[in-house]
């Protein structure tokens, strides 16, 4: 019989005087944001540009545009390997819940969103490094990804994410630098115009192996699409508020992170190439260093190793050789 490893998980409110946990990848979006002289502006700035976009896109029975107001709670999973009471960090995510002030009332929103990985960090900034060294191409090796995107499904899959979460996760990111996206006439009222492309990027397969499904979308008044990830069925499982709670937050994380694509001056047409060398864009009034992002991912990427990877690799690779989905 396989073991199962157990799973525990802590929250922490994102507000203006949120402050990062000393476990928290430093390369989470929003773990950047809190740091530093600006600090405080930079997550009032960054609340303020999610709330405003929530209440434009939920814009029904919302005269005022002031309705909604979005709480975000930063989930962090860890893992206890042997079952002793020490845990590696493993997973954070994002919890939205919607405030109605009209109805005054709470709702929950979606879960997953913004998408925080030390084994992420390991993989792609060790593993994948290291593999395409001294090779004229790109690629990945065999297996690549097979472990972390196990002990994600474990997670979701386990009593905890269960009694926690009434809906499985939806993650949103960036769409891809390297692919070619194309419109087509699928419009849903909240996620906007569908896009697809011709073939998986590497993030897609990775985020295949997590057991998630993606698809391409670009919201009403946005200028570029982005890649949902999820299981079950993105169109109907999920409300419009739910939407549009992982919509406005994402989207304003993009415009501080990728501003050549998400803050651009024009909007994506009907074929789109995203490109992080597009001069026409504009900046977002807050302080976020992603030179210094780039190169804590390398950082991490090593401390897993140390820590988690090498430590545990006999027990790790055996759970994977029999895990079942």
């Amino acid at each position: 019989m396989n073991q199962e490893f157990a799973f525990s998980i802590r929250s922490i409110r994102f507000d203006e005087n949120y402050r990062p946990a000393d476990s928290t990848r430093l390369t989470t979006n929003f773990a950047n944001l809190a740091r530093g002289e600006s600090r405080q502006q930079n997550l009032r700035n960054t609340l303020a540009m999610i709330n405003n976009r929530f209440n434009n896109l939920a814009h029904w029975d919302n005269p005022a545009g002031d309705r909604y107001a979005l709480e975000l709670d930063i989930v962090s999973v860890d893992i206890d390997i042997e079952g002793n009471g020490s845990t590696f960090p493993t997973i954070e995510i994002l919890k939205t819940t919607i405030v109605d002030h009209k109805e005054n009332k709470r709702i929950d929103g979606i879960v997953g969103n913004n998408f925080s990985s030390y084994v992420r960090d390991y993989d792609f900034s060790v593993v994948l490094m290291e593999h395409n060294k001294n090779k004229n191409g790109f690629s990945a090796p065999e297996g690549f990804g097979d472990l972390h995107g196990k002990l994600f499904q474990s997670f979701v899959n386990s009593r905890l994410y269960q009694e926690n979460f009434n809906k499985s996760p939806v993650i949103c990111l960036s769409v891809s630098s390297s692919k070619v996206y194309h419109r087509t006439g699928n419009q849903h009222p909240v996620l906007g115009f569908e896009y697809q492309q011709n073939e998986f990027s590497p993030t897609d397969a990775y985020f295949a192996k997590m057991g998630l499904k993606v698809r391409y979308f670009m919201p009403p008044n946005s200028l570029a699409p982005f890649a949902f990830y999820f299981r079950g069925d993105l169109l109907n499982d999920y409300t419009s508020l739910e939407l549009i709670s992982t919509i406005s937050t994402m989207e304003t994380f993009q415009k501080i992170y990728r501003p050549e694509i998400y803050n651009a001056n024009s909007a994506a047409g009907m074929r789109y190439q995203p490109s992080l060398k597009n001069p026409d864009h504009s900046v977002t009034q807050i302080v976020y260093d992603r030179e210094e992002r780039s190169r804590l991912a390398v950082e991490q990427g090593r401390f897993t190793e140390e820590s988690f990877i090498k430590p545990y690799k006999a027990i790790l690779d055996q759970w994977a050789a029999n895990y079942a989905r």
